[in-house]
């Protein structure tokens, strides 16, 4: 299935950009450092236009990351993406340590992450220990230190930055194996990556085999043999994930959500989620 229209999902969520939280509301702040103590509650879910670390000294409470739901804990990191939905209740015994970088910069310091987002996002809640959790603090109060003082040295900010990126990713290698797996298996990386790109328009597991020159018959070998999982069940995730998003945090009717995703009628939509979910759409929206 496929088709070219360009999607208009983005205009139809609740997002915010970064100056929203710039007490002094200006445009030329890259990244911002906030400390969090005590009861914050974000109801509705929404999305940001920037990146997000928390760091978690003491935490108790909900965080919802693209529907899934992490308990807070003592010594741990958040990670929230661009364009993902999120929401939380955070409880009044909390203490953490907030960055929000801007979209073009975190797109600049991606590379010190070592992987794509879309793997980090399986995993953005990581548990640190207590000197783990003090080496990130020192880089964030750095980082607090630079950007109170002006004038500010962002290419130092920057540079902090790319220090935590490779923090994460250090701590990221160590917790979950199946970073091993998008290391020693390259085309399922670039599978995850193609299907990031093209899910609204193509649904197919052929359309991805011919873009990786293999057929798809051994890529769902590949996939099922190191992933334990078919090709087509990346593309299936990645549909339901931006489906649940737009059923929650916007307005659009069943009708435009089907054809936002690539499917030719609501009944189509409606019988695809249902299978994958078990809920209609009108469950799921109406779910609290």
């Amino acid at each position: 299935m496929s088709r070219s229209l360009t999607s208009p999902s983005s205009e139809y969520f609740p997002v915010f950009n970064i100056q929203k939280f710039d007490p002094d509301h200006r445009n030329d702040r890259d990244v911002l450092f906030h400390k969090l103590y005590g009861e914050r509650l974000i109801e509705s879910p929404h999305k940001h236009d920037f990146f997000i670390i928390m760091l978690f000294r003491r935490g108790e409470g909900l965080h919802m990351i693209d529907f899934a739901e992490y308990t807070l804990g003592d010594y741990q990191i958040h990670l929230v993406f661009p364009d993902q939905v999120h929401q939380w209740h955070i409880f009044e015994q909390t203490e953490a340590y907030q960055l929000m970088i801007r979209r073009p910069v975190f797109e600049r310091i991606s590379s010190s992450f070592r992987y794509p987002s879309m793997y980090y996002q399986q995993h953005p809640v990581m548990q640190l220990t207590e000197p783990t959790f003090q080496t990130l603090l020192q880089e964030f109060k750095a980082i607090e230190q630079e950007i109170q003082h002006p004038p500010v040295l962002w290419e130092l900010v920057q540079a902090r930055c790319q220090v935590v990126g490779l923090l994460i990713s250090k701590i990221a290698e160590r917790t979950f194996k199946d970073f091993d797996i998008f290391r020693s298996v390259p085309v399922i990386s670039k599978l995850i990556h193609l299907v990031e790109q093209h899910y609204k328009v193509q649904h197919t597991v052929s359309f991805y085999a011919d873009l990786l020159h293999i057929s798809a018959n051994y890529l769902n070998v590949l996939c099922r043999k190191h992933a334990s999982r078919s090709a087509s069940h990346f593309i299936q995730d990645r549909i339901l994930l931006e489906a649940k998003r737009l059923l929650k945090a916007s307005d659009l009717t069943f009708k435009q959500i089907a054809f936002d995703l690539g499917f030719y009628d609501h009944a189509n939509f409606s019988k695809f989620f249902k299978t994958h979910t078990n809920m209609t759409p009108t469950a799921f929206r109406e779910q609290k």
